[in-house]
């Protein structure tokens, strides 16, 4: 399952504010989960995980408010504002404030919601405790995510802009334009159902706009912002020994010429003998940039318009800053190179921005559909996903837990390699992908897909976090529906030829009946395999009675739940397809009106079908 401390680690420090015994139970287990401090009133009983604060608790704030990224209060709502209003200043810099009052009804988002992801974390924290979230920013009420938010997932950097302003006008349905000259599109479809903003390539100074761009930009008056994707890498040629400052003053006078925005540095890059260069290193460090270095054969294949044959009699290739940018960015040369005293300077622009994280992929089992079956591990990881990749009908089942600012990718049956190829790709890029499949993913699921895929592709870099997170499978439910006849031994086979040859399924169905298992049959029949469940019934007849019970349970747990009882006999006059499940009973299975029973007893000697006789005393 996603490790918790995972999830408590992008919200520390945090501190839980307790003032009475009750919310004192309530939060020491959180506390102790997040790995975080349990502040309590010095009228409360001293306990090894608590802190008590000695003064009062607006003098304890005022000590550790500015330390704080999430405090999370057990009192009421009122108590929670009078407490904190010395303390605001605006919604960039507030910490995340989180209100749980002493009814336990609510998790309350008193302040960074949205900005700082305090939503997520309010709804978190209302799952493990059992209670509703409640959710205050006007972006979340309109079903989409704030627009100061859109650029996180994405690693962008805000610019210059009337945030406030912008922000109000798109949840007021004013028209607003948007301006995207670099970065990815996948964000767009956060906001495919706001028709007021209008995306187009001809700014007009008058209108509002919000600037998506790797340009350095000024809005000269109010209704316009600025996000800047990290799309641009900087190629640096520099002697021995120059200094980080004499690096960044290169760096901003070629910027400043070409009007590019600093902000929009994914990194830099150079021949590999600079890996160490010390001003290269410090910068990169100081500026959070990454450093990336390329032997000098990659830089000799790259096309570059100024080779140098200096340089390339000095070092092995004639370009490095132009083809180093060239080779970091997989993109096209913007600036070419500048040579400033002891520094040459280039600039590339990427079609994709740089995400400073790493990947995680989920491999999900969602159970049978319905939303009370989903386990909380696997709601918290579709809920942490940044985009959500399933069959089409899978993610519309749980279409009742998606985050506005989410990306949903549906896919049409019998594409799960591209599913797996596409995850992969947005895993290894630094997204938190969620890979969903219907029951267990384990269990002819996406999970076997994805890690066969992985396998092949392992000395492809970068690596990226991969769990496994289960589900209620397939014959757990239908077999939960009809009774409980998998108390003895049983198998599952999928009559599906189209991954394994139908000899070996032959060959499977074949023992199960002769080995007497309780067999359920998974991909009984589709439109065009129709002949594989009747082939299978003529098998099991030659071993079992005709009169072995059969259950047959259609889209369990969802809204078109169908099941039927019949014998293995008649098991084909029933309207079966691919969204079936079929459970074939052994020699002691019987229908009895809960259902079908398999008994957990199995005597060495007993009569078919005979429950009288039957000793059902467990083990």
């Amino acid at each position: 399952m996603p490790n918790p401390g995972d999830f408590w680690q992008e919200f520390q420090p945090i501190a839980w504010i307790a003032t009475t015994p009750v919310s004192q139970n309530r939060l020491l287990p959180l506390a102790q989960s997040s790995q975080s401090i349990l502040w309590c009133s010095p009228h409360l009983e001293t306990h090894p995980h608590c802190q008590r604060y000695n003064n009062s608790l607006r003098e304890h704030l005022t000590a550790i408010w500015s330390d704080q990224k999430a405090l999370i209060f057990s009192l009421t709502l009122g108590a929670v504002v009078r407490l904190i209003a010395p303390f605001l200043s605006d919604k960039y810099r507030d910490p995340i404030v989180l209100c749980i009052p002493e009814s336990g009804e609510y998790v309350i988002t008193v302040c960074g919601g949205h900005q700082h992801q305090g939503d997520r974390l309010c709804e978190q924290i209302a799952h493990l405790l059992g209670m509703k979230p409640v959710i205050t920013d006007a972006a979340t009420a309109h079903e989409m995510p704030g627009v100061d938010t859109w650029g996180m997932p994405w690693g962008w950097r805000k610019g210059a802009g009337d945030w406030t302003g912008i922000a109000s006008a798109v949840i007021r349905g004013e028209p607003v334009a948007i301006i995207q000259e670099s970065g990815t599109t996948l964000w767009r479809q956060t906001i495919t159902s706001k028709t007021n903003l209008i995306f187009t390539d001809k700014p007009d100074a008058h209108a509002q706009t919000i600037w998506i761009t790797h340009r350095e930009l000024t809005p000269s008056q109010p209704g316009q912002i600025v996000w800047h994707p990290r799309t641009l890498w900087v190629g640096i040629g520099c002697e021995r020994g120059t200094s980080e400052t004499k690096l960044y003053e290169a760096i901003q006078t070629v910027f400043n010429a070409h009007q590019l925005s600093l902000n929009a540095i994914a990194g830099i890059a150079s021949l590999d003998i600079k890996k160490n260069e010390i001003g290269l290193v410090n910068l990169a460090q100081s500026q959070g940039w990454q450093l990336v270095t390329f032997s000098a054969e990659t830089l000799r294949a790259i096309p570059v318009p100024n080779p140098s044959p200096i340089v390339a009699q000095t070092v092995g290739t004639a370009s490095v800053a132009e083809a180093s940018a060239i080779q970091a960015s997989q993109g096209t040369l913007l600036v070419p190179k500048h040579i400033l005293g002891a520094v040459t300077v280039a600039v590339a622009l990427s079609p994709q921005e740089w995400l400073d994280r790493s990947g995680t992929l989920y491999l999900v089992g969602m159970g049978p559909g319905d939303l009370a079956h989903l386990t909380p591990a696997a709601r918290n990881a579709i809920r942490q996903a940044d985009v959500v990749i399933g069959y089409n009908l899978y993610l519309q089942l749980l279409n009742g837990i998606k985050h506005p600012s989410q990306i949903w990718e549906p896919y049409p049956i019998g594409e799960e390699t591209r599913r797996a190829e596409r995850a992969i790709e947005l895993a290894r890029w630094g997204l938190t992908v969620a890979v969903v499949s219907s029951g267990d993913c384990g269990i002819y699921g996406m999970a076997g897909v994805v890690m066969e895929l992985l396998q092949k592709q392992s000395n492809i870099h970068p690596e990226f976090n991969v769990q496994i997170i289960p589900g209620i499978s397939a014959l757990q439910s239908a077999a939960s529906r009809v009774g409980v006849p998998l108390m003895q031994d049983f198998c599952a086979i999928s009559l599906s030829d189209l991954h394994v040859p139908w000899e070996i399924i032959t060959q499977r169905v074949t023992h199960a009946a002769q080995g007497d298992f309780v067999t359920i049959f998974y991909n009984p029949c589709s439109q065009q395999r129709t002949w594989q469940l009747p082939t299978a019934q003529a098998i099991f007849l030659q071993y079992r009675d005709p009169q072995t019970p059969v259950a047959i349970v259609r889209q369990a747990y969802r809204k078109d739940e169908q099941i039927w009882y019949t014998n293995l006999e008649n098991l084909t006059k029933q309207p079966i397809d691919m969204f079936c499940t079929i459970i074939i009973g052994n020699s002691r299975t019987y229908p009895t009106k809960y259902g079908l029973i398999t008994p957990r007893n199995y005597p060495l000697k007993s009569p078919h079908f005979d429950p009288q006789n039957q000793n059902l005393n467990s083990e």
